[in-house]
């Protein structure tokens, strides 16, 4: 191994080098994302007048400018072989790394220098490359959902949760696809900085710092679309938006001019679910996001989501999540 490669040793360092594989084919917001926020995150630190901040580094395979899969152009400042001293590897997704040959190749690079590396991170199909080195035996991980079954499939040693946006296991982090890269960003900058600096990263994205629940809400509303062609397919994105509205079923019924015992038993055919608990767990993913704010009350989340009373939103809360609404904020809200 060559000596650039010496273990890096943060104490007390005042520049953490992020290194994020680049290669062709590769999932371009994979590396955009979390090098943006890591950049923005940098610009806040040294508006506070800290040395510790970031500096982003994209290794290439080869030196050469390279396309990903949207045909963007992208060009690494140095390949794997002349790393620099690394804090933390991202390895992004992409059907360039699908491939054994190619992914087999730079999990042979990680296996050389893991103990030199604070923290190793896979988004999306880049944990084929983490995967293939046996770091990740034994251990909880997460992918795409898309690629899911195949990952566990080709990896029977890795404890595969399709749902999760991202997963922690020691100094290995896997995160699902794509935009799942800025949360992991997000959380990342916040083990080295704190919430308050990840929160204006986050402003500065317009993303949430923690999103809740997991990979299968974001796909709930599309996936109705995608199965109702006829006066259903609107019905679930409007009552994202509507969650303070009247959502019983026979006020949805009237909107989708069914009578209320033909309007549920279609809705149940076409979503695997009867509408109160499709409304339900809708509301209660938005108020989970809502009490992150610890400037509003139980009441007012309840009331904002559509709750009748405060008692029944603490009812449905604790039989959803297994805890309180307070003790879920005391946990994770943000000044």
């Amino acid at each position: 191994m060559r000596d650039h490669l010496k273990k890096a040793n943060n104490k007390g360092a005042t520049m953490r080098t992020i290194g994020i594989l680049g290669y062709a084919d590769m999932q371009a917001l994979d590396l955009i994302g979390p090098a943006d926020a890591f950049a923005i995150a940098d610009e806040h630190l040294r508006a506070r007048g800290s040395t510790a901040g970031y500096k982003v580094v994209v290794l290439g395979l080869s030196p050469r400018t390279f396309a990903a899969e949207s045909g963007v152009l992208l060009k690494p400042h140095t390949t794997l072989d002349r790393a620099p001293l690394l804090d933390t590897l991202l390895i992004p997704g992409g059907r360039g790394l699908r491939v054994r040959e190619q992914y087999q190749r730079v999990a042979n690079w990680i296996c050389e220098c893991d103990s030199r590396i604070r923290r190793i991170a896979s988004i999306c199909t880049g944990i084929y490359a983490l995967a293939a080195t046996g770091l990740l035996d034994g251990k909880c991980v997460t992918t795409h959902w898309k690629f899911a079954g195949d990952v566990a499939q080709r990896f029977p040693r890795v404890q595969v949760d399709a749902n999760a946006i991202f997963i922690k296991a020691g100094k290995f982090y896997t995160a699902a696809g794509i935009t799942a890269g800025i949360d992991l960003a997000l959380a990342l900058i916040e083990e080295d900085h704190g919430p308050g600096i990840a929160l204006s990263v986050a402003r500065d994205l317009v993303v949430y710092l923690k999103r809740s629940g997991g990979q299968e809400q974001y796909s709930e509303p599309l996936q109705f679309q995608t199965r109702c062609s006829d006066r259903l397919s609107d019905l679930a994105p409007w009552i994202s938006g509507h969650l303070k509205r009247n959502l019983s079923i026979e006020a949805l019924a009237e909107r989708a001019t069914l009578s209320p015992r033909h309007f549920t038993r279609r809705f149940k055919e076409a979503f695997g679910v009867n509408p109160g608990e499709f409304v339900e767990k809708l509301r209660l993913d938005e108020a989970r996001l809502r009490l992150m704010n610890s400037g509003s009350t139980i009441e007012g989340v309840a009331d904002s989501v559509g709750f009748g009373s405060a008692d029944s939103f603490r009812r449905a809360f604790e039989r959803r999540f297994g805890v309180a609404p307070s003790v879920y904020r005391g946990r994770f809200a943000t000044a």
